[in-house]
């Protein structure tokens, strides 16, 4: 997992991004206190009301597999276990 995503250094990446960030991280681990100022600051940092509704819909979906995955006990596997799969996958593509 990136630096960013660990510390929560919202302000490293600065901007829209940086700021729809910081929505996320609210809405994420502390969804009782998101208000409308925290859609506010999105907006004064030039996000797009579409735009905040996408981040919103990518960052839902995250949320409810990540979720899941806890719940149910997902095994991750290691680096060296995703680099292989990688390769497998641009050599033979997803095929069902």
């Amino acid at each position: 997992m990136s630096r960013l995503l660990d510390v929560g250094d919202e302000d490293v990446v600065g901007g829209k991004l940086g700021a729809a960030l910081a929505f996320l991280r609210v809405m994420t681990l502390a969804p009782d206190a998101l208000s409308s100022a925290d859609v506010r600051k999105v907006r004064e940092a030039g996000v797009s009301d579409a735009a905040l509704r996408d981040a919103i819909h990518v960052a839902l979906m995250f949320n409810i597999i990540n979720r899941v995955a806890d719940a149910l006990g997902f095994r991750v596997p290691d680096d060296a276990a995703f680099a292989a799969d990688a390769k497998m996958l641009l050599k033979f593509g997803y095929k069902l």
